[in-house]
């Protein structure tokens, strides 16, 4: 179930970005919470967060409604 969130995130970064072979997601599982850790190229950085963080608050909605359904927290790290 899990794997669909890292599954999720990847698909609408690549749909996002420039260079979609440089995008890399990783999840990291805890007890209660999944982190699942984007990374994307340099120059596609600002693309995946958006003005003002928009992109980036919109995929972690996503992200929040998704694993609410399959009774998770799944919190979305974009690591630069």
């Amino acid at each position: 179930m899990a794997n669909e969130m890292r599954t999720l995130v990847e698909t609408i970064a690549k749909a996002l970005v420039d260079n979609p072979d440089k995008v890399e997601v990783a999840e990291v599982e805890g007890e209660q919470t999944t982190v699942v850790e984007l990374r994307v190229a340099k120059e596609d950085l600002g693309k995946v967060i958006g003005k003002e963080g928009r992109t980036a608050r919109a995929m972690r909605q996503i992200l929040s409604a998704a694993s609410a359904k399959i009774r998770r927290h799944s919190v979305l790290e974009i690591i630069e």
